[in-house]
This record gives C-alpha cells, sequence and structure tokens, in this order.
C-alpha cells in the first residue's frame, strides 16, 4: 500500500473519521481554554500549497482574541490580495 501523500488522496471512510477527530479536539481545546473563541482547519496539499512533509495532516489551529492585529481574511491570507475585503451589509 503506497502511503497518503495528501487530504485528497483519503477515502469517504477516512475522510469521516478525521472530520470526528477535528469535531473532538475542537471540544476538547474549547473545554480545556476558555480563551479559545475561534479555530482554523486547515490542510497543505502539494509543495505550491505550502506541503512540506507529504503525509496527510490536517491543522487545527485554535485563535484567539487579538492573537493577530486584523484576524479578517482567514485562512486566506495566504494571497495578499484576498486577505482583507470589504463586508458587505
Amino acid at each position: 500500500m503506497a502511503p497518503i501523500k495528501n487530504y485528497f488522496e483519503l477515502n469517504d471512510k477516512e475522510i469521516l473519521a478525521c472530520d470526528d477527530l477535528i469535531k473532538k479536539l475542537q471540544q476538547k481545546i474549547s473545554l480545556e481554554d476558555s480563551t479559545v473563541k475561534g479555530f482554523n482547519v486547515g490542510t497543505n496539499s502539494g509543495k505550491v500549497a505550502g506541503q512540506s512533509i507529504f503525509h496527510c495532516h490536517i491543522h487545527v489551529i485554535p485563535r484567539r482574541e487579538g492573537d493577530v492585529e486584523n484576524p479578517q481574511g482567514g485562512v486566506r491570507s495566504v494571497i495578499p490580495s484576498k486577505q482583507h475585503y470589504i463586508r458587505k451589509k
């Protein structure tokens, strides 16, 4: 069996298991640290996307009020022109 290099090589059962684990981590972190007010969840797939270790892994990043100057844009911050936008009302 070849190693799984990124998220897109997972089968449906593996994706569901990862999703379940992500939700469990979110709950555990939230219960243990009340300063966590949000999360970023993501994966880098391919060298041009920033992947440097070629096995599937998913980032679960707890976020706190004030942890960055302006959190608007979230994971879009990897594309500077997409980082900040004007929110439509």
